[in-house]
């Protein structure tokens, strides 16, 4: 009876540590953003590189665009200029009278800037690390 106990007990240790431990890194993998029209996702990481001093140029960009909309990010594992999963997120905000549309690659963003249609904050409101993969064609 003891031995069962004692059983019974470690499991429920060792399952409440392991969501603890899932809790405090962010998470199981989740859908986060586009790159280049392909939808990635992330684990979060309780990271915060804000004050840092570290340069902009060693961040890829997040455009957060919205309420109910997927973010969308400049650069993915395999770009040439992919920073490893340092990302600075910058809210955009719609132009008056525009409806906020789902974009999911950085240049159209960047075509709706130039055009007015929205603005991008110049400066990050996070500063942070996850880790990126593709999603598998099974979840979409």
């Amino acid at each position: 009876m003891f031995r069962r106990l004692a059983a019974a007990a470690t499991s429920a240790a060792l399952l409440l540590s392991v969501a603890a431990s899932t809790v405090a890194a962010g998470g199981p993998p989740s859908l986060a953003f586009y790159v280049d029209d392909v939808r990635y996702r992330t684990v979060g990481t309780p990271t915060d590189f804000t004050n840092t001093g570290a340069p902009d140029f060693t961040y890829d960009r997040i455009y957060a665009l919205g309420s109910g909309l997927i973010n969308v990010a400049e650069a993915k594992p395999g770009d040439r200029d992919f920073n490893g999963g340092r990302w600075a997120v910058y809210p955009v905000r719609w132009a008056a009278g525009v409806t906020p549309v789902q974009f999911t690659n950085d240049r159209d963003i960047l075509a709706a800037r130039d055009a007015g249609l929205l603005t991008i904050a110049s400066t990050p409101v996070k500063l942070f690390f996850c880790s990126v993969n593709p999603v598998p064609p099974s979840w979409q």
